[in-house]
């Protein structure tokens, strides 16, 4: 299956999703359409990157939080002024975890040219 297949899979049943929600009253007052979807490009950047790197532990957590706080803030239990700098610290926090040694750098990253160029870490 192809990764562009699955993304646009995943976003029609996004979007069918919250629609259904917000037809059937479930949280009247949440913009499911764009909670979902928040949601769906946290997973999905764990799909496209194919696990867990470098890039991905800090996209993928930072738009999950993104989708949940955004339920919070819409239902009234958070409010605006919370919710940003919640996900300003997470940010941080993510880029820190991203540094870990054990955490590997994306397949798309070419670390052989800085090699080359003898910037070898």
């Amino acid at each position: 299956m192809q990764r562009g297949h699955v993304g646009i899979s995943l976003i029609i049943i996004t979007v069918g999703v919250g629609w259904l929600l917000s037809v059937q009253n479930i949280g009247p007052a949440i913009d499911w359409v764009w909670t979902l979807g928040l949601g769906i490009i946290g997973v999905a950047t764990f799909v496209v990157s194919g696990g867990i790197d470098k890039a991905s532990v800090i996209f993928g957590p930072l738009f999950l939080a993104c989708s949940v706080l955004s339920i919070l803030r819409q239902t009234g239990r958070i409010r605006f002024d919370t919710e940003v700098p919640i996900l300003v610290i997470l940010l941080g926090v993510l880029l820190f975890v991203s540094q870990l040694r054990v955490i590997p750098a994306p397949h798309w990253f070419d670390t052989a040219g800085e090699k080359r160029r003898g910037r070898e870490d």
